[in-house]
């Protein structure tokens, strides 16, 4: 999955909108993600970070229109196995697409917490 360049489409408002790739042998696809400030997607990876050592269940988070969710699971041997979910029309009956990525739960989870808040903060209106 890859983020677009976030855009603050309305000037002093928190709104924080962006694009949403994923590509594949095969397929690729896009959707358009709308967030009021991020919808605590920052807050979502620093918790994953701080229960380095696991947790029960999945943990889920959504942005605010439901086009992006990812789903975040802890696994024996320190592994996090997190799933994205985009879809088109999170509403209708369009597209959705998933992919799970496997990530090592310390050092890994950090680094990608730290990717995930440069990527909210870095146009800041």
């Amino acid at each position: 999955m890859t983020f677009s360049e976030p855009i603050w489409p309305f000037p002093k408002e928190p709104a924080v909108d962006f694009l949403v790739t994923a590509c594949g042998p095969g397929v690729s696809v896009e959707t358009s993600v709308g967030t009021w400030g991020g919808d605590g997607l920052d807050d979502f990876f620093s918790s994953l970070v701080e229960d380095f050592r696991g947790w029960e269940g999945a943990r889920t988070w959504r942005c605010l229109d439901h086009a992006l969710s990812i789903s975040a699971e802890h696994h024996s041997g320190g592994r996090v196995h997190l799933t994205w979910s985009i879809c088109d029309r999170p509403w209708d009956e369009g597209w959705q697409f998933e992919a799970t990525t496997v990530h090592a739960a310390g050092e890994e989870m950090r680094t990608l917490a730290a990717e995930i808040h440069t990527f909210l903060t870095s146009v800041a209106p």
